[in-house]
C-alpha cells in the first residue's frame, strides 16, 4: 500500500480472527494528520483489538496496515518512538511517585538527563501535577491518574496518541478538562485516535466511527453524520408513556423508543413524510387493552436528533436499511 502524506492512519481491508470468532472485521479506517478521531461503541465492539493492531501488538489476519507512512506490523518497532499509548486501565506504577513514574518513562525512551528534567518539569506543569509532583500515584484521585497516564504517553512527544476509553473511570468535569488538553494537542499538530462510548465525547471529535460485533457501521463528521441520518425523531410529552411506548414499539416503521422524564422519544423511518400526523393516527387506531388516550397535536414536536438516536439507528437496533451507512463527509 502507497502511503499517503496526509493521513495519520490508513488501514485497508484489515481483519482479525480469534478461531471462529471475527473481533474486528472488513476494517477500512483513514485519520488525517492532527484530527481528533472518535471510536463510539460498547465494550466488546473491537475498538481496543483495532488499536492494539494499528500499535503492531496485534497481527492482523488480514488486511494492510499504515501508520505515520510504516508498515504495521513489520515496522512496528520504529513506529512506538513515534506514538503514545494511554490505556484504560490505569497502568502506571503506583508504588512510584508522579515524577518518578514520568522519569521511568523518560528513562525507557532514552531521553538524556537534562531534556528529562526539561520535558518532567514541562508535563507536570502542564497536566497541573505540581502539588502532587512527590505523592505516590497510587493514592492519586482518578482526575489525577488520568492526567498523569496522558503526561507520561506525551514525555516523547508522540506524532500519533492512542487513548483507549480513557475518561471511563473519571467525573463529567474531569472529563471536560481532559478533552481541553486534548484539543491543545490537537492544535499543536498531534494526531489523536480515541476510544469512547461516552456520547457527548464522541460529539467532540472532527471525526468518527461507530462499530459494532467487529464492523464500523458508519463513519465521517458527526454532524454530517446526523443530518444524514435516515429517521425522524419525536418527542411526546404526557401521562401513561410506558403503555404508549408498549404500544409504538409494535410498529416497522418505529425502530425505538426511549423514555426521558416526562417524555417519549421516537424514531420514527424517514419514508413516513409527515411523521406527527402518522403518530397521531396510530395513537388513535390502538387495539387491545389497556391503551393510552389519543395523542393530541400538542403533545407531539419534531426534535434534532441526537448521537444516541445515530447509534441506535445503525446499529443492530436499528433500521434494516440503515445497518451499513455509507461514509458521510463534511
Amino acid at each position: 500500500m502507497q502511503p499517503n502524506a496526509d493521513l495519520a492512519i490508513d488501514a485497508r481491508g484489515v481483519d482479525k480472527q480469534f478461531g471462529d470468532l471475527f473481533a474486528v472485521a472488513e476494517l477500512d479506517l483513514q485519520v488525517q494528520k492532527g484530527h481528533i478521531y472518535g471510536f463510539l461503541g460498547p465494550n466488546g465492539c473491537g475498538k481496543s483489538t483495532t488499536i492494539r493492531m494499528l500499535t503492531g501488538l496485534l497481527t492482523p489476519t488480514r488486511g494492510e496496515i499504515s501508520v505515520l507512512g510504516m508498515a504495521i506490523p513489520q515496522q512496528a518497532e520504529a513506529l512506538r518512538r513515534r506514538i503514545g499509548y494511554m490505556t484504560q486501565k490505569f497502568s502506571l506504577y503506583e508504588d512510584l511517585s508522579v515524577r518518578e513514574n514520568l522519569q521511568f518513562i523518560a528513562d525507557i525512551y532514552g531521553l538524556g538527563a537534562r531534556e528529562s528534567k526539561r520535558k518532567i518539569d514541562e508535563l507536570i506543569d502542564t497536566y497541573h501535577l505540581d502539588a502532587q509532583r512527590q505523592q505516590l500515584a497510587g493514592t492519586l484521585s482518578g482526575g489525577q491518574k488520568q492526567r498523569l497516564g496522558l503526561a507520561c504517553a506525551c514525555i516523547n512527544e508522540p506524532e500519533l496518541l492512542f487513548l483507549d476509553e480513557p475518561t471511563s473511570a473519571v467525573d463529567p468535569q474531569n472529563r471536560r478538562d481532559f478533552w481541553e488538553q486534548l484539543f491543545d494537542l490537537s492544535e499543536r499538530g498531534t494526531s489523536i485516535l480515541v476510544t469512547t462510548h461516552y456520547m457527548d465525547e464522541a460529539q467532540r471529535c472532527h471525526q468518527l466511527a461507530i462499530m459494532e460485533s467487529g464492523h464500523i457501521r458508519a463513519k465521517g463528521n458527526p454532524q454530517a453524520l446526523l443530518e444524514a441520518m435516515p429517521l425522524h425523531v419525536i418527542e411526546i410529552a404526557g401521562h401513561r408513556l410506558r403503555q404508549l411506548k408498549s404500544h409504538l414499539s409494535q410498529f416497522g416503521e418505529i425502530p425505538s423508543t426511549a423514555q426521558l422524564g416526562d417524555r417519549l422519544r421516537v424514531l420514527v423511518d424517514k419514508q413516513i413524510a409527515d411523521p406527527i400526523p402518522w403518530l397521531l393516527e396510530k395513537s388513535r387506531t390502538m387495539t387491545g387493552q389497556p391503551t393510552p388516550e389519543p395523542l393530541s397535536a400538542n403533545q407531539l414536536s419534531l426534535v434534532s436528533p441526537n448521537l444516541e438516536d445515530l447509534f441506535v439507528s445503525v446499529t443492530g437496533k436499528g433500521l434494516k436499511t440503515s445497518r451499513e451507512a455509507e461514509d458521510v463527509t463534511g
